[in-house]
Formats: structure tokens, C-alpha cells, sequence
């Protein structure tokens, strides 16, 4: 929703109409203006409207001289200058008639500020501080015949494993005294390596006299792209459980002595995710049915073409574009009706229908209101359907408000890796309550030295942390920040598809940043990037979505500077936070990359 606002406002920034003046006529054509744009000055100062505009048109040649500028409220403009006394936003339109009657028009928006002192370092981020790491319980074992490495080091466990050793324990990663009790538990272990590799993940029972386990996944292949690595146990009683990651020598086909552990490798693991699933549940439909008018609309806005049809008990929503460079994931939407279903706050609710996208299809899935959207949101969820392949798509959530109106909209705005047009089939609506005293419970062990589960979580001096995709069991999005020689680093080892499965957070929750009252600031960076990839900047409010800044940054392989600034003051002062946000299709292609910032810098000027 947010870009969909940035793209609206820029839209209103830059429109060109043109208008017949009575008597115009034969093939005379209308005038263009160029160069037209928002301006931002402040209070006192004199503002050049027609500084690089100019018009023209192919009979008359250059009309720039003509050019008039109109301003609501008014502005008495001279030459083009008007110097703004009262701070506030202007709308300007601009507009130039040719000798043969034509009119043509562009508007842009002058935002005046009040007058402010000059500008002082309000806050400066120092990435040369000597940061802790918490191991999470989590301890490196090597053996005796193995001749490798494994250490905390840019926000992951590293191991340089250039022997392996002579058996699979020789290189490990393992927890001890990890509590069990009358539960399923899955572990997802996050790696990568740098040749592909095996590794057995094991539960050993701490409490079993001798060797025995839980459960234990052997011979689990690690590429060289991050992926999940998955162990699944059960425990039917309380105890104690060592998980061991083992690395050293495993060779799964004894007749192949060449399948075997590499030698001279590196492993890198992002973050270990443990799942702890106790109870039942039961899920009990409320209403269920084919796609039909009555329950299934598509929508295109931003430049984009869809519509959709019904065949039997099937729905085929067909893309014949999708939208243009201002649109995003939510210029086309498919709203499913869920009948006279009213969601309450707190309950737990789940829904599912099937997908058969002919080139694949990613997005976002929402349970939210029909009317209302964003702003009455009961759960958000991501969509990712794999070319010409029917999956089941299903959700179960605790709602988030009360939505007398709901429908599960799938913004589907995002186009395919080499797609310009789709076919997405839609069948098997349901949806229902979800009883029972079933509960899992996520743990995150990640080893970055920033974030609310590091060492340094109270720093406010430095409160960074990532979010990634896969935090919230979506299937993109995963990558570690640290600082390093005085700039600070964001790898993204595994790109989303939206934007908010690849984000930097400066300011969050119980540790945000606040900005005083009754001043303007401008927020400086320095930044480039392994690759070039685009990002979209936010200073947001705590506790709601109405960013102060709102830009694109399109980093290259060299140090660029950045600057933004607030074109409005604050009654009081406020919390913030600073987002970048990275995931989209384009950064979902391109693999490992990673982003080095230099300098932030926030700038405060207060107002007279």
C-alpha cells in the first residue's frame, strides 16, 4: 500500500493536458512543457519557477517565453520568482499557448518550509564500536584429525573446514541442555556452502544412559545456495536433548569413496530456527465453494489489463499486463468473498483455495476489509506459485482486528521473471474457524551482533536490526547485518519477492528513534553495493504507517550519497524508524548480495 501511495502522489506531480481554444483547428499540434517538478524552499527564500523549464511545439519553435505560472494559494510571480512568506504547500500550474490557440499544462507541487536556524549534527551512527555476539548456547567441536575453523563472524557461524577429519562429529555445531518435553519439534538450520557438502543433523537424548536420540536427519545435502536444512523429532516425555549439526567426514555410499565430504570448503549458517508444536487443533469450515461472479472479482489499476472468467468450478483470472513502472504487487487484485462471514479480534481462523499460475506467480495473500483495506487488516501473508504447477494455498492465523467485511485479496501486481502477461487459475474456496489448544512456538537463533535478540539489544546508540522474509516462514527472504571496519553491512543471501521480506530497521519497538519537536531533519547516507539493487526508504512514525520520507535509493558498485529531508515539523516529539526496504522480483534473481553503508547521518534545523 505504501508505494502504491508514493506512485499516486508522483503521478499528480507531472500531468499534461491539453485543451482546444475555440477556433483551433487543422493539424496544428500542441505545445510541450519540460522540466516541471516538485520543489521544496524555504519560508524567505526566492523560488526560480521556471529555472531549466521551457515549451515548445513543432510549428512555433521555442515558447518558453511564454510559459505563465499560476499557484493555489497565490503566489505573485515575476519573471517566474515569487519569494513564499508562509510555509505551507503550493500547487502550481503551469501552462503556455501557441499561435495557433493550443494549450497545454503541468503541474507540479512547491512544499515551503518554515524558516529554520542552520543545520547541526543531530545524531551520527558510529560503526567502529566493538560489539559483542551471542552464541545462543550454540559451541563449535572440532576433532583431533580434522583441520577446520568455526567462528562468529559477519552476523553468521563460519566454518573454514579445510580437512574434514575421519568422521561426521570432527567438525560440529551443536547445543547442549536444550529442554524438551511432551512435543513435536522441527529444527531448520539455514546454510550455505561454498562446495556442495553433507551434514547429519541429530537430537541425542542428554538423559538416555548411552547413546540414543530423539530423531536424527543423515546424508542432508548443503549447496551452495542458502536453503533450509530440516530435522524433524518428537519427544513424548520431558528431558534434556543435545542438537548436534555435524560437518566432518560423511561418506553416505560406502561403495563410492569419491561421494564424500570436500576438503577446502567454507560453510556459512544465517540463523537456526527451532519449532516447538504441543496440542491439537481442529479446523471446521464456515464456508466453502466454487468461484463464481458472486464471490471472485479481479481489479487493474497502474497501467495493468485483467479480468477474469468462470468455467465450471474454476475461476481464470487472465493478465494481459501488468502494470507500469509507477505500479507495484497491488495494482492488480483478485478479492474472494468469504459470504457473510464477520471476523473477530483474537480469534484463530484459517483458509485455503488452489492456484495454478501458467508462469509462476508471486505476491501477497490478505484477509482484510473489502472497503476499508490496509486500515482493517486481520492477517498478511505471501504468495509464491510455481509456473504451471496447482498447489493448495492455505493460512491459519490469530486475526488482528475485527473485519465486518472480509475478503482474502491476493495482490498479484508483480510480474514474473520474463512474463509480460499470466494466466492464474483459482478453485477450491474454504474458509473457517480453527479450535483447540494446539500451539508452536518459534525460537530464532541468530548470531548478529545487532537486533532485539543480540548482546547489544539495548544499544541505543546503534538500534539496527534486519527482518527477513523467512523470520515469518515465508518462503523468501533471508540475510545477516553486522559492522565491520567502520561501515555497516546488510548480506542478503536469499532476495524476496516484496519488499518487506528484505529489510534494514533502525529504531523498533522498545528501542526507536526519536526526533524533537518543532525542527526539519535531513537524513544523510553513504552506501553502495556488491550488485546494483534498488531499495525504498521510510521515516515512519512508530505505531502506524504515514512515512515523513518516503524515497527510492538506487545503489551502484560505487559510494553514493544520499539526502533526504522532512517537509513538515512535529507538534511533540516522535519515535521513528528508519526503513530500508530491499525485496522485489529483480533482487529476488540476483543471489547473494551485499550492501555496505559508511555513514548515516541525521542532520536537525530547527524552525524560527
Amino acid at each position: 500500500m505504501k508505494k502504491k501511495l508514493v506512485a499516486m502522489l508522483l503521478s499528480l506531480t507531472c500531468v499534461l493536458s491539453v485543451t482546444a481554444c475555440a477556433g483551433a483547428s487543422g493539424d496544428n499540434t500542441a505545445p510541450v512543457i519540460e522540466g516541471t517538478a516538485d520543489s521544496t524552499v524555504m519560508a524567505g527564500t526566492e523560488f526560480d519557477a521556471l529555472s531549466a523549464v521551457s515549451a515548445s511545439d513543432k510549428e512555433d519553435g521555442d515558447l518558453t517565453g511564454l510559459i505563465m505560472v499560476e499557484s493555489t494559494p497565490a503566489l505573485d510571480f515575476k519573471n517566474g520568482k515569487a519569494t513564499p512568506e508562509n510555509a505551507g504547500t503550493y500547487e502550481l500550474v503551469y501552462s503556455v499557448t501557441d499561435k495557433g490557440g493550443l494549450t497545454s499544462e503541468s503541474y507540479a507541487t512547491l512544499t515551503v518550509t518554515k524558516m529554520t536556524g542552520d543545520e547541526e549534527v543531530y545524531k551520527a551512527f558510529d560503526f567502529s564500536k566493538e560489539l559483542a555476539v551471542d552464541n545462543k548456547g550454540w559451541e563449535v567441536k572440532i576433532g583431533e584429525n580434522a583441520k577446520a575453523t568455526g567462528e562468529l563472524k559477519q552476523g553468521a557461524y563460519v566454518f573454514d573446514i579445510e580437512n574434514p577429519g575421519e568422521s561426521d562429529g570432527e567438525v560440529a555445531l551443536s547445543k547442549s541442555g536444550f529442554d524438551v518435553k511432551a512435543a513435536d519439534y522441527l529444527v531448520k538450520i539455514w546454510a550455505k556452502s561454498t562446495k556442495p557438502t553433507y551434514a547429519h543433523i541429530i537430537a541425542r537424548d542428554e538423559n538416555a544412559e548411552g547413546w540414543a536420540t530423539f530423531g536424527g536427519a543423515y546424508n542432508v545435502v548443503i549447496g551452495e545456495e542458502i536453503a533450509p536444512l530440516e530435522l524433524n523429532f518428537s519427544s513424548d516425555k520431558e528431558g534434556k536433548c543435545e542438537l548436534m549439526f555435524n560437518l566432518g567426514k560423511i561418506t553416505p555410499n560406502p561403495d563410492n569413496a569419491d561421494d564424500t565430504t570436500p576438503t577446502d570448503f567454507t560453510v556459512t549458517i544465517d540463523k537456526i530456527e527451532i519449532y516447538e508444536i504441543s496440542g491439537e487443533e481442529t479446523l471446521t469450515a464456515v464456508y466453502s465453494a466454487a468461484p463464481s461472479e458472486e464471490n471472485l472479482s479481479v481489479e487493474a489499476g497502474d497501467g495493468a489489463e485483467a479480468s477474469v472468467s468462470f468455467e465450471g468450478d474454476k475461476a481464470k483470472a487472465e493478465i494481459v499486463s501488468y502494470p507500469s513502472a509507477d505500479g507495484g504487487v497491488w495494482s492488480i487484485k483478485s478479492d474472494i468473498s468469504i459470504g457473510d462471514v464477520k471476523i473477530e479480534k483474537g480469534k484463530k481462523y484459517y483458509y485455503s483455495f488452489n492456484v495454478n499460475a501458467l508462469n509462476g506467480q508471486t505476491g501477497e495473500v490478505l484477509v482484510e476489509s473489502k472497503e476499508k483495506g490496509w486500515e482493517c487488516r486481520a492477517n498478511f501473508n505471501s504468495l509464491s506459485a510455481p509456473a504451471g504447477e496447482e498447489i493448495t494455498f492455505s493460512g491459519i492465523f490469530t486475526a488482528e482486528a475485527d473485519v465486518e467485511d472480509p475478503v482474502i485479496r491476493m495482490q498479484i501486481g508483480n510480474a514474473p521473471e520474463g512474463a509480460t502477461s499470466n494466466e492464474i487459475v483459482i478453485s477450491n474456496i474454504e474458509f473457517g474457524n480453527v479450535e483447540g489448544d494446539k500451539e508452536v512456538v518459534k525460537t530464532i537463533d541468530s548470531f548478529m551482533p545487532f537486533g532485539r535478540n543480540s548482546a547489544n539489544a539495548e544499544d541505543t546508540d546503534l538500534p539496527f536490526e534486519t527482518f527477513n522474509g523467512t523470520d515469518e516462514d515465508n518462503e523468501k527472504g533471508v540475510g545477516c547485518i553486522w559492522a565491520e571496519n567502520g561501515s555497516f553491512f546488510y548480506r542478503i543471501d536469499n532476495g524476496g519477492t516484496v519488499d518487506w521480506h528484505n529489510k534494514l530497521i533502525c529504531g523498533y519497538t522498545g528501542n526507536p528513534l526519536t526526533l524533537e519537536s518543532d525542527a526539519y531533519y535531513t537524513i544523510e547516507i553513504t552506501a553502495k553495493a556488491e550488485k546494483p539493487v534498488s531499495c525504498g526508504f521510510f521515516l515512519n512514525p512508530m505505531g502506524g504507517w504515514d512515512p515523513r520520507i518516503s524515497e527510492g535509493m538506487d545503489l551502484t558498485t560505487d559510494f553514493q550519497t544520499f539526502r533526504f529531508t522532512t517537509t513538515d515539523t512535529f507538534i511533540t516529539d516522535m519515535d521513528f524508524e528508519l526503513l530500508f526496504q530491499f525485496g522485489s522480483e529483480e533482487t529476488s534473481q540476483m543471489g547473494e548480495n551485499t550492501i555496505e553503508i559508511s555513514n548515516i547521518t541525521i542532520y536537525k534545523m530547527s524552525a524560527l
